[in-house]
């Protein structure tokens, strides 16, 4: 696009084919990396790649492999990732780098190649259904069938792969698009469809039940996943600031690592089948749990009826299709999970201060830590049970009767996470 249509807002004349229109929407959106490997269906895009130097490309070896660099690159930079494959085995190949991205909630754009038009149904040379194909392992795709539908096509891709809950978006590109003239409308323009408008807050009434039930927890525990890291960097600090003010526990999935500092004095680690022995007694004991951009995955809930079968469920997500899903919720919370974290504790809003600093004591007393009440009252191994707390697992005397076991368990459990405070000096 020259200046004088980027200023008047007036559709561009200047004649391009659809390589070059684009790219140009690509510049225009940030792409600054493509990750792909070429094929004849998308050599057109290929040449125009060769002739500008806004956009750099990274050649791989597979498909598969591109869609996971541009996973990486997304995780990594808050941005979408770009993917170049062609036709046939180019689009089949990426599918399962596809499947995985739309499982961790990553924003990709996958600009795949097609036969030309005029042959798609004829079982054309490395033709596939891809559209079809990729339906189930995607958020949404298009077929691009005429030139002024490629710009708006693409742009609206990146409101969707980025929007709500980010995911991969795949654009079948045939090469008589790729090569034939095709019109530059100004954004905004020609749109295909409506905008997309995800609910970013969540209802005020279910902020105040879920305040009104963290302010009686006995037990509480902050569950948060990946959609803290998508919501971005505020979202991260607003948990931080959440946990400091409240002086909760928290525990993490996978996807949620980095959200929260792993070194901190109220991290419990990351829970499920991989997780630790802390986060899991955690889980399966809190009388509160507030689940902030978690999905409930089965490596987290194992047995669904066995899963902190005594909590109080408050699940905050931008996804609705999440909530009650696997489990029952209590108070659902749709909604961009930054903001509602923010609405926890921002002054001004509704809630103010859940509680004041210094953490929840149970009914026998003993401070509400990893380190004391799982062990003390969830059934922990014997050998857990009458380890003395507030002290590191190093300095703990074990005397020679101690089953093997307790001192490799003691051995391991020397950290951060070992140190949290208690009123009681020893368990029983």
């Amino acid at each position: 696009m020259n200046a004088s249509t980027q200023q008047t807002g007036k559709t561009s004349t200047t004649p391009l084919n659809g390589a070059e229109v684009l790219l140009r929407v690509l510049v225009e959106q940030g792409v600054e990396v493509i990750f792909g490997y070429p094929g004849g269906a998308v050599l057109p895009i290929y040449d125009a790649l060769f002739k500008q130097e806004h956009i750099r490309h990274v050649l791989v070896r597979h498909e598969q492999a591109a869609v996971h660099a541009a996973e990486a690159y997304a995780r990594s930079t808050g941005k979408v990732g770009v993917v170049l494959v062609t036709s046939g085995p180019g689009a089949t190949n990426a599918v399962t780098g596809l499947v995985d991205a739309l499982m961790d909630s990553i924003p990709l754009i996958c600009l795949c190649g097609q036969v030309p038009t005029a042959l798609i149904g004829n079982d054309a040379f490395q033709e596939a259904d891809t559209t079809g194909i990729t339906r189930p392992a995607t958020k949404h795709n298009y077929l691009v069938r005429r030139g002024q539908d490629l710009a708006p096509i693409v742009r609206e891709a990146f409101e969707v792969a980025a929007g709500g809950r980010p995911g991969p978006v795949l654009i079948d590109l045939p090469k008589d698009i790729s090569v034939g003239n095709a019109p530059l409308p100004a954004p905004g323009e020609g749109r295909l469809h409506r905008p997309y408008r995800p609910t970013l807050d969540a209802d005020a009434e279910g902020i105040r039940q879920a305040v009104a039930a963290m302010k009686r927890a006995k037990r509480p525990l902050f569950y948060t996943g990946g959609g803290v890291i998508n919501s971005g960097p505020k979202a991260a600090a607003a948990l931080r600031e959440l946990a400091r003010r409240t002086n909760f526990p928290v525990t993490s999935t996978l996807m949620g690592l980095g959200a929260f500092p792993t070194t901190d004095r109220q991290f419990l680690g990351m829970l499920g089948m991989h997780g630790s022995y802390e986060a899991n007694l955690a889980t399966h004991g809190c009388d509160v749990l507030i689940a902030l951009g978690s999905r409930f995955d089965d490596r987290v809930t194992g047995r669904v009826d066995a899963f902190s079968p005594d909590s109080f469920k408050i699940h905050a997500d931008i996804d609705p299709s999440q909530i009650n899903k696997i489990i029952r919720i209590d108070v659902p919370l749709v909604g961009d999970v930054g903001r509602t974290i923010e609405r926890f504790w921002r002054p001004g809003t509704v809630t103010g201060r859940i509680c004041r600093p210094g953490g929840h004591r149970s009914k026998a007393g003993v401070r509400w830590t990893p380190s004391v009440s799982c062990r003390i009252r969830h059934r922990a191994p014997s050998f857990v049970r009458n380890m003395p707390f507030g002290v590191c697992t190093k300095r703990r005397r074990l005397s020679d009767a101690t089953p093997l076991s307790a001192r490799k368990w003691a051995s391991i459990r020397c950290g951060p996470r070992s140190t949290f405070s208690s009123t009681s000096p020893t368990a029983g």
